[in-house]
Order: structure tokens, then C-alpha cells, then sequence
């Protein structure tokens, strides 16, 4: 009989001490509870700079990083790190971690089929019905004969696309890179993007935030869309250049859109956006982490970077996300 062997013991973190200035109590219960060796002090809280090995952190304040001389990884509370960014002190050689949390995957997808089921069964339609105490039912639809577009096939973005698939829309896809999915007509370059949206009756947009895709939808291609295209965007508010949307919601050429981020947080009070008729807004709701899958995620990178593997979800500077 062959002699019975074990699997080596995961090696345990050694003791660290992790820099946060996230203010919700719940962040750092979960992260604790995965990691309790881990000593936390918050950007208020007076100590050695030299002793932060890892930060956890949404917007920092400019400067703060670059402070630390001992600082071995940053954490972003968001799957973006533009709010990292924002300080152009950073270092460069540092390696910052997009936020991986499972159940964010999920939410988006909830958000992109409300989003798009929302506008395709005419809800904005009944809604304003309802309001003025109008019984006035359209004509059925099928979805098997609306296309949906999504701008961004990664991880969040190929999973709305297969979901899209599977309710019945023709579904296709446009993204920086090649990308194969089953049942999903893919696109990508220039001439790739305007075949895409030419086909397309509900557009999602879950596209990284690039020197590239900063106002991807501009005058330009929202004219390509089909006259009535509706516009979902889950990525971030600089791919919008807003007059553009705007203008083309007031001729009619858009039909709807449904808007979760934009180029300023929070929506300033007096921004179109609020009062148009044809706008929904949600306050940058698609998905909101849930800390205790969340801090698992983190508690895994801080792991492998301690015992030499190396960390996963790391931004790309020379892609952009």
C-alpha cells in the first residue's frame, strides 16, 4: 500500500499592518474576520508611516501613498482605480489591486437586465401613463427581435452579454481585444465599434475607463445607433460626453437612458439629467461591494503576496484597467 500523503498547510500571513481610510465599520469587521492577524490604523489615527505595509483605500488624499516607504500593495474599494490615480504621485512601481468581489459580478448583471427590461417592456411609458392617469397599452414586443450591444467584454461585460444571450435578444459585442463567446457576435476596433452599433437597440456600456474611451459615445456615435436606441451605462461618466447625449435624447434619435455614473459625483442638482423625461439616474448603485465576500478577495492577495505568488487583478498601467 502506498504510503498516505498530505497537502502542505497553507502558510499563514505573517503580521502586517494595513492602512485604511474607508469610515464603515463593516469594512474592517470583514476584513478582520478574514485576516485577524492584520493590525489596522486608520489615516486619522497617528503612527509610524514606516510601518504601513498595505493600504485599502477610496480616494486618497493627494500624497498619502507616496508617504509610505515600507507600502507593498494598494487596494482600491472599486473594481476602477481612476480614484487612485486622480494623485499623480502614486508611484509607478507600486501594485494596485482592482477590487474582484464575486458577488459584484452578479449585481451588475442584475442591473444591466433591469436596465434593459426596463426600457425594452416601455416602463418609462407607463410610468409617465401612470402619472397623468392614462390607460394607454402599446403594441407587444419580442425580444428575439431587439439587439443588444455591450461596450466592454471582460469580466463583468462578457457575463451581461451571455445573460443578454440567454433572455432572447440578438446580442453582440464590442471590445478593445479580440474576444470569441458563444451565440455573441463579437466586435472590436474602430470599424468593429460602428457595426456594433449600428445593430444595436439597447446599448450597455461596462467599458474600463481609458485614454481610448473617454467619450466613446459622443455626437459621432450616437448617430450610428438606430433612431429609438436606448443607452445603459454602468462603466464610468467620462465615456459620455453629456451635451452629446443630451442633444441627441432632445431630437429623439435616443430614445431613453438609463445612467448609473457620471463625470461628476454626486450628480450635481442642477444637472439636465435629473428632470429629463427620458433619463432615469442611480447613484452609482450597479454594484455596491458586499464587504464580506469583498474582504475575502483582498485577505487572498495580501496572502500570496507574503508568501511570493503573485497578486491577482493587478491594473494594468500600459492597458488602462
Amino acid at each position: 500500500m502506498a504510503p498516505q500523503t498530505t497537502a502542505p498547510p497553507t502558510p499563514k500571513a505573517a503580521a502586517a499592518t494595513i492602512l485604511f481610510n474607508v469610515r464603515d465599520a463593516v469594512w474592517r469587521a470583514a476584513l478582520q474576520s478574514q485576516m485577524p492577524e492584520l493590525t489596522f490604523r486608520h489615516i486619522d489615527e497617528d503612527g509610524d508611516p514606516g510601518e504601513i505595509d498595505f493600504a485599502f483605500v477610496w480616494r486618497p488624499p493627494r500624497g498619502l501613498l507616496a508617504s509610505l516607504p515600507n507600502l507593498k500593495a494598494v487596494f482600491s474599494v472599486s473594481a476602477g482605480v481612476d480614484h487612485i490615480l486622480l494623485d499623480e504621485t502614486v508611484p509607478e512601481h507600486l501594485p494596485i489591486v482592482r477590487m474582484a468581489d464575486p458577488s459584484q459580478a452578479e449585481a451588475m448583471v442584475e442591473y444591466a437586465m433591469m436596465a434593459t427590461l426596463w426600457l425594452h417592456r416601455r416602463m418609462p411609458h407607463y410610468q409617465d401613463s401612470q402619472c397623468q392617469l392614462i390607460w394607454a397599452p402599446q403594441p407587444a414586443v419580442r425580444t428575439s427581435e431587439h439587439r443588444a450591444c455591450v461596450l466592454g467584454l471582460g469580466e463583468f461585460g462578457s457575463r451581461i452579454a451571455q445573460r443578454l444571450r440567454d433572455f432572447g435578444f440578438e446580442t453582440h459585442g464590442w471590445s478593445r481585444t479580440p474576444k470569441i463567446l458563444d451565440g455573441i457576435a463579437c466586435y472590436t476596433g474602430r470599424k468593429g465599434l460602428a457595426s456594433a452599433l449600428q445593430r444595436c437597440n439597447y446599448l450597455i456600456c461596462v467599458l474600463p475607463l481609458t485614454s481610448e474611451t473617454a467619450g466613446i459615445l459622443n455626437a459621432e456615435t450616437l448617430a450610428l445607433l438606430p433612431r429609438g436606441a436606448c443607452i445603459i451605462n454602468m462603466g464610468r461618466g467620462a465615456h459620455i460626453v453629456d451635451a452629446d447625449l443630451l442633444s441627441a435624447l432632445d431630437s429623439g434619435h435616443i430614445g431613453g437612458a438609463i445612467l448609473d455614473v457620471f463625470n461628476h459625483e454626486p450628480l450635481p442638482n442642477d444637472h439636465p439629467y435629473w428632470r429629463h423625461p427620458k433619463v432615469l439616474v442611480t447613484p452609482h448603485i450597479a454594484a455596491e461591494l458586499y464587504p464580506p465576500t469583498a474582504a475575502g478577495a483582498v485577505a487572498e492577495n495580501i496572502r500570496r503576496m507574503q508568501v511570493g505568488l503573485p497578486l491577482q487583478h493587478v491594473f494594468d498601467r500600459a492597458r488602462g484597467y
